[in-house]
C-alpha cells in the first residue's frame, strides 16, 4: 500500500503521513525542505518498517507536478491514497499583501491540487479504487476580509472535492475523496502567514489522527473538532454580509 503526501515535512502533513505509515502504507513524502523529509523517513522507516520515497520539490512548479505524477506511476504504478496537504496563507488588506507571495499561494493551494487530484484521480477510477484527502480549511465556508486570497482558495478546494465527489458517486465508483476542514493547528502556518490565532490552537497529531480515521471511513468533509463543526453549521446561517463584518475584526487582531 503506497500514500503520497504533499507537505510532508511539518504540521498536519507529516503527522498524516505518520498516521498512514502506522497502518502499514509506504510513503512518499513531498516537500521543499529535504532535510525535514530525510528526518522523517529515518523516523518511520526504523519505527514502523515501511518505506519513504523523499520528494523534495516546490509544487508551484506545474511541470514538476505532472512529472511527480508520471515518476510515481513508472514506480508504483498507483498510489492508494494521495494527500494534497501543503498550502500556506498570507494576511492583510488586499492592496498591501504581496502580489508575488500571493500567485504563490494561489499556485500551492489550488493549481498544484488541481493538477495532481486530476492525474492521480484519472488512475485511480481506472483501477476503480483509492482515496484521495484534500486539505482545505474551515475559511473555506466563509469570506475572509484580511485573508481574502487564502479564505478563497480554500473554497475552491472544498467545492472542487465536493464536485468531484458527486461525479464518482453518479459513476458507482468506488474512488474515496474527502476534505479536511481543520480550524486554527499549532503549524508553521502563523508564522509564514504573519498572525497569532486568538482561538486556541489544536495539536496536528490529534488532527491527522481524525482526518486519517474519518478518511477511511469516506467522510465528505472532516472537521477537526465539535467546535469547528459549529462554526461551519453557523456559515451555512448568517447571511454572507454578516460573517465578513465577524471576520475582519477577527483577523485585525491576528496581523502581528
Amino acid at each position: 500500500m503506497i500514500a503520497l503526501v504533499t507537505g510532508a515535512s511539518s504540521g498536519i502533513g507529516r503527522d498524516i503521513a505518520r498516521e498512514l505509515a502506522k497502518r502499514g502504507y509506504n510513503i512518499i513524502a513531498v516537500a521543499r525542505n529535504e532535510d525535514e523529509l530525510n528526518q522523517l523517513k529515518i523516523e518511520l522507516e526504523e519505527k514502523y518498517k515501511i518505506n519513504v520515497d523523499v520528494k523534495p520539490m516546490n509544487l508551484i512548479d506545474r511541470e514538476g507536478c505532472k512529472k511527480l505524477h508520471e515518476e510515481t506511476l513508472k514506480q508504483y504504478d498507483n498510489v492508494d491514497i494521495l494527500v494534497n496537504n501543503a498550502g500556506f496563507g498570507t494576511c492583510g488588506k488586499f492592496t498591501d499583501t504581496n502580489l508575488e507571495k500571493e500567485l504563490d499561494m494561489i499556485d500551492t493551494n489550488i493549481v498544484a491540487l488541481h493538477i495532481l487530484t486530476k492525474l492521480f484521480l484519472k488512475d485511480m477510477v481506472k483501477s476503480d479504487k483509492g482515496h484521495i484527502l484534500n486539505v482545505a480549511s474551515i475559511a473555506g465556508f466563509m469570506p475572509g476580509p484580511l485573508m481574502a486570497t487564502y479564505y478563497s482558495t480554500k473554497a475552491y478546494v472544498v467545492r472542487l472535492t465536493q464536485s468531484i465527489r458527486q461525479e464518482l458517486f453518479m459513476q458507482k465508483s468506488n474512488v474515496k475523496i474527502s476534505c479536511l476542514c481543520p480550524g486554527p493547528v499549532k503549524t508553521n502556518f502563523s508564522k509564514v502567514a504573519d498572525v497569532k490565532f486568538n482561538l486556541p490552537e489544536a495539536s496536528s497529531t490529534r488532527v491527522a489522527k481524525t482526518a486519517v480515521r474519518k478518511m477511511l471511513k469516506n467522510r465528505t468533509l472532516i472537521f477537526s473538532s465539535l467546535f469547528i463543526w459549529i462554526g461551519r453549521v453557523l456559515a451555512k446561517i448568517l447571511p454572507d454580509q454578516i460573517l465578513a463584518f465577524f471576520c475582519y475584526f477577527a483577523q485585525k487582531r491576528k496581523i502581528q
